[in-house]
């Protein structure tokens, strides 16, 4: 079809997003071109501060407006465990359930070589510095997703925090952190941020040591 340029720019720029195809694509773009450029004009002031207006929490790299992060400045959160996650979404799940009093720490991914993501692409030494640097933290919970990806993640982070622990000075350091992982309730293929608010409760309350 002989589409105007906008249209056919706009299009190709949908496409690109996860999810969507060419007739997503194109009927985002006519519903786009029917609202009233008020609207058109706050979605692409809201598009460019997406990254303006955001940065990464220094602590557990969480995306947030703020350094540190609200979570991370809450005095009255569990000092005492860290749950670790894939991607700031899967903070969101957790916290929908009011159940879960802890810090976070985001990954950003998990390791697949499939896709050349391996350790050193992961914010994984960071977590081993921040456990380094706190005497407060007893457990970490390892909470990625249940498929082959999110297992390997963990039983190479399960590993890694043990030797980095283990390897200090502080020998009752090492024995003094419970590595734990969600327990039964999330479904082997599943993810995170599509799981309701019971299954993950379920989930957290019947993690186990890893």
């Amino acid at each position: 079809m002989n589409l105007p340029r906008p249209i056919r720019k706009l299009i190709e720029s949908f496409e690109k997003l996860p999810g969507i195809g060419p007739k997503s694509a194109a009927r985002l773009t006519f519903y786009l071109l029917h609202v009233p450029q008020e609207q058109l004009d706050e979605f692409a002031n809201s598009l460019t501060g997406l990254k303006k207006n955001t940065v990464l929490c220094s602590t557990c790299f969480n995306v947030s407006e703020a350094d540190p992060c609200p979570i991370c400045s809450d005095s009255s959160r569990d000092q005492s465990i860290i749950c670790v996650v894939e991607q700031p979404l899967d903070v969101l799940a957790i916290e929908k359930t009011g159940r879960y009093k802890g810090l976070y720490h985001v990954l950003h991914g998990v390791i697949s070589p499939l896709d050349n993501i391996g350790p050193d692409e992961l914010y994984i030494k960071q977590l081993l510095d921040r456990l380094t640097r706190s005497n407060l933290v007893n457990e970490v919970i390892l909470a990625m997703n249940p498929n082959m990806e999110g297992e390997a993640t963990s039983m190479y982070l399960a590993k890694k925090v043990k030797g980095h622990l283990q390897g200090k000075q502080e020998g009752e350091r090492a024995g003094g952190i419970k590595i734990t992982r969600l327990g039964q309730g999330l479904p082997i293929g599943g993810d995170l941020e599509y799981a309701d608010e019971v299954t993950l409760t379920r989930a957290l309350e019947g993690r186990r040591e890893y």
